[in-house]
């Protein structure tokens, strides 16, 4: 006889009364540590020897892992580049710590690469991290270095400029000789010299460069490259492997990340700041405005770099020579020395300045119109990116009483454009203003139509 078994399950139903409010809270978490009679967690703490150590000091890692060393000499670094391309910076980090291990460490500026420490962490892996401290950084920047350290328990490897350097520098040319005669020098004394000593401890180093940061020139870096002007710990070019892992990430998204793990950040960020470097070099920016221009901003786009990522502007350089000649240093050129490259900003109007024409301009005393020009090469990659909205802007300022020219200042022409009227970089947008002598430089990158537009309206 079979026996039809049957259950059945009643379930309480429960009315919460507006009045009387439950115990449980609506957000919040219940942290492991707080969880009565839980188990305890040890997590033993490896330990190697910090860049450029003693041989008895000793510093932790940020996460305890065995490593077990890869074999990189034969990897083709171009294919793991493109391999890595589409992977997420997670993945891109996995790789790198695997791989190198002990000899890798994130370099750590204090501003959003924080996300670097926090996707070394999300890997299990261990991790070290070093920083640059100048000895002009921002009080809010060794407020975060503490933050970060404590809230990952690590301790950061902090490098220094040479003291006998810095007094040299400092006594022969004043605090701030950066602004009469250009930034390098001092980020070479205080910044790049101490990265040299510290990546000579190293076999590869992990930076939080991005494509969107500065399009003049990190626009083309990849996820995993050859080092093109440090060396590592064997010595030589090609020593020293670099990585990128958000090379391909735009900022917005750094910053959910950020706001999504809630980990430490530099609270000048939310001052306006977004690249952040020394103090007296480093100041807010506008809405719209590129987050490179509150870097440096008395100098050049072009010259955005502080030296320790020089390899940009080397191969920037290299790929404006290839485009201007054949790609093996000859020049391919008409009898004028003009590269035979198709003309941009070709627009009825767009006045065609000559070399006399843009030199009468410059010395008028009292022009009858305000004129805005841009100084340009035909070949040069930004230069035709802004062809578009330039030839848009002389549309919308026909008959205005505002007239737009272009000067070709490349080949014969740079020497003179460079001493007649202040060429520093292809292109150079100038506003000439009625009844004004001198000429006034476009300060920004952005070079949209509604940004050249507002430039005009404010000087015109």
């Amino acid at each position: 006889m079979a026996l039809a078994l049957t259950s059945s399950i009643s379930t309480p139903s429960f009315t919460f009364s507006s009045s009387h409010p439950t115990n449980i809270p609506l957000t919040g978490s219940i942290a492991i540590s707080e969880r009565p009679n839980g188990p305890t967690v040890n997590l033993r703490r490896s330990f190697i020897k910090p860049v450029n150590a003693q041989p008895d000091s000793l510093v932790p890692l940020a996460a305890a892992t065995t490593f077990v060393a890869s074999e990189t000499k034969d990897q083709d670094l171009q294919q793991i580049a493109t391999h890595l391309d589409n992977a997420s910076p997670l993945q891109i980090m996995d790789r790198a710590l695997a791989t190198f291990g002990p000899d890798i460490a994130i370099a750590f500026s204090g501003a959003e690469d924080v996300a670097l420490i926090e996707y070394a962490k999300l890997t299990g892996r261990a991790f070290r991290v070093f920083s640059l401290d100048t000895g002009r950084l921002n009080p809010e920047t060794y407020q975060l270095f503490d933050a970060v350290e404590k809230h990952y328990g690590i301790r950061i490897e902090y490098m220094f400029p040479d003291a006998v350097e810095v007094q040299a520098l400092v006594r022969s040319k004043g605090l701030f000789s950066f602004y009469e005669d250009g930034h390098q020098e001092c980020c070479r004394v205080r910044k790049v010299r101490p990265l040299r000593r510290a990546l000579k401890g190293l076999r590869a180093g992990i930076t939080g460069q991005r494509k969107d940061q500065s399009p003049g020139t990190r626009s083309e870096i990849p996820v995993v490259q050859v080092d093109p002007v440090f060396e590592g710990m064997d010595g030589g070019v090609g020593s020293l492997v670099k990585w990128n892992p958000v090379a391909n990430v735009k900022g917005n998204d750094i910053w959910n990340f950020l706001r999504t793990m809630n980990v430490p950040v530099n609270s000048l960020h939310s001052q306006g700041y977004v690249s952040i470097g020394c103090e007296p070099c480093t100041r807010p920016v506008l809405p719209g405005q590129h987050e490179r221009e509150g870097r440096w901003w008395w100098e050049d786009a072009k010259a955005k770099e502080c030296g320790l990522h020089k390899g940009n502007l080397k191969q920037q350089e290299e790929d404006a020579a290839h485009l201007e000649g054949n790609g093996n240093g000859v020049s391919q050129s008409h009898a004028n020395g003009a590269a035979t490259v198709p003309d941009i900003f070709n627009s009825q109007n767009v006045v065609n300045l000559s070399r006399t024409g843009i030199e009468n301009l410059a010395k008028l005393e009292d022009r009858k119109e305000p004129w805005i020009v841009v100084l340009y090469a035909p070949w040069c990659p930004y230069c035709q990116a802004m062809e578009e909205s330039y030839v848009e802007l002389a549309q919308k300022l026909e008959g205005s009483g505002v007239k737009v020219g272009k000067f070709r200042a490349d080949g014969e022409h740079k020497e003179f454009a460079r001493r007649e009227v202040e060429l520093g970089s292809f292109p150079t947008i100038l506003f000439f203003p009625k009844h004004s002598s001198g000429p006034i430089k476009y300060p920004s990158e952005n070079r949209d139509v509604d940004s050249l537009t507002a430039f005009v309206n404010a000087l015109r």
